[in-house]
């Protein structure tokens, strides 16, 4: 099919992935049945009314019926639909075989459960392999590098995958895994010092920066963030029982990216948060209502993180960059970690490539830099993951373990400060992950099992189930 058929409401982020089916997808799946009965009667009136207020706001209740009945209903019944992905635990890709098409389908809903997310594509293969082999330095040498191998290799040989980087560590030594190219074509594997996008792995920065100033007596987890606003965003009541715990945790109530995101100037959809300044962030706080009670519900808000930036460099008076370089990148001796490179570090800065295997942009932050700004070196995280691991007593050790403190639970969700705690094989890991249209990051590690699993990766095809098949197969 000639041409791309798009009702969509770009929703960017860089959000907690789940590793598996859970209580979001099922609905999910329940509104994607809702789409299919309503494709089988070619009622556009009842399809609309499945749409929340955004694409409401996007489309005339006229133009979505001439796209359905121009573009849509002329593909015929949907015959079968099978997920392919689920990423950020908010957008669904399926595939969806019509009675003369196959299409690629991406769903996503809103704090309401209605469809945000409606877009149709020509479905595209990511089943389809590589012809040849990827490069490695993985020596096969021992039965964990075997094991490491098979894993990797299932990702690496994907079609749109370019570059990988694998870090285990195992009762305190790390052993460091390439794979692919840092550039499409350059024939140059990976190192332990390629730089990455780590993307919502920032979170845990910010999380531990926030935990510092606290343990500093600089500020208290329960602060009402009207302390650290100006009165004009202050004076806004629906923000008086937001507090910075509930900014680390995602139970503040806000959403998950602010409306007018899209106001910046120039608005660039590939590089979605360039140009998101202050102004821009102060002005939607004025007038933002919550979705939820402070507190009360874990909702993952990008806006969230974001804003806990914003506040931590009110309380430090210094840029959200230099404080993860004095108080976590110094000490740790992590010299490739930061917002800006140098001209040195961006010649080891990866090329970042998109879901479909295409070149795309790294991402850029202004305001929201703390939600996923930072780009690192599978070795700088083997040192930082290696420190939230030791225990040791000094105050950034302190300030990681508090952030690894359960601070809100419920049947679906475990989260202390930033980090996210899921079950992997029975156990009980401290998890983040992240991605951007370029880039996708895994890290997990376990105290009592002394084991922690990194994977970065220079494409957007997710890296989730390869952190957890490798977690399976080494603890």
């Amino acid at each position: 099919m000639k041409r791309l058929v798009l009702l969509l409401l770009l929703c960017c982020g860089l959000q907690y992935q789940g590793l598996a089916q859970n209580r979001q997808l099922q609905k999910t799946d329940s509104v994607l049945t809702l789409i299919k009965q309503k494709f089988a009667l070619k009622n556009a009136n009842e399809l609309y009314a499945l749409a929340g207020d955004k694409l409401h706001a996007a489309l005339t209740p006229l133009a979505f019926k001439q796209v359905c009945e121009q573009q849509l209903f002329p593909l015929g019944n949907i015959k079968s639909a099978t997920l392919i992905s689920f990423q950020n635990n908010n957008l669904a890709t399926y595939k969806l075989q019509f009675d003369a098409v196959t299409m690629q389908f991406l769903l996503s809903l809103d704090q309401f459960d209605k469809i945000e997310v409606f877009l149709f594509q020509p479905f595209k293969d990511t089943s389809v392999k590589k012809i040849l082999k990827a490069a490695t330095d993985n020596k096969l040498a021992t039965l964990a590098d075997k094991k490491v191998d098979s894993v990797a290799r299932e990702y690496i040989q994907k079609a749109n995958t370019v570059g990988l980087s694998i870090g285990v560590i195992k009762n305190g030594t790390l052993n460091i895994y390439n794979y692919g190219e840092t550039t499409k074509g350059n024939s140059k594997l990976p190192t332990g010092n390629t730089i990455f996008e780590i993307a919502s792995i920032t979170k845990t920065f910010t999380a531990a920066l926030l935990a510092w100033y606290v343990n500093e007596g600089k500020a208290q987890l329960n602060d009402p963030i009207t302390k650290y606003l100006p009165d004009s965003v202050a004076a806004n009541p629906q923000l008086k029982n937001v507090t910075l715990l509930s900014l680390s945790n995602h139970t503040s109530g806000l959403a998950r990216m602010p409306e007018n995101y899209s106001a910046q100037v120039p608005y660039d959809r590939g590089n979605p948060y360039k140009n998101y300044n202050r102004q821009l962030l102060f002005s939607y706080l004025k007038r933002c209502r919550l979705n939820t009670d402070p507190g009360k519900t874990y909702a993952y808000s990008n806006l969230g993180a974001g804003l806990l930036g914003v506040i931590l460099e009110k309380i430090s008076g210094r840029s959200y960059d230099q404080m993860v370089q004095e108080i976590i990148c110094a000490p740790l001796m992590m010299k490739n970690t930061g917002q800006h490179l140098s001209r040195i570090q961006n010649d080891r800065f990866t090329s970042v490539y998109s879901e479909n295997g295409e070149l795309t942009p790294a991402w850029d932050f202004d305001a929201l830099a703390a939600l996923g700004s930072l780009r690192s070196s599978l070795s700088d995280l083997a040192n930082y993951v290696k420190a939230n691991l030791a225990g040791d007593g000094n105050k950034l050790s302190k300030a990681f373990e508090l952030t690894h403190q359960i601070t809100y639970k419920n049947s679906d969700t475990a989260i202390g400060l930033g980090w996210h705690i899921i079950k992997v094989a029975g156990a009980d890991y401290t998890f983040h992950n992240g991605g951007t249209y370029g880039s996708s990051s895994f890290l997990a590690f376990n105290t009592e099992k002394k084991l922690a699993v990194i994977v970065l990766s220079n494409a957007a095809e997710s890296t989730d189930a390869l952190g957890a098949a490798l977690i399976k197969k080494l603890q």
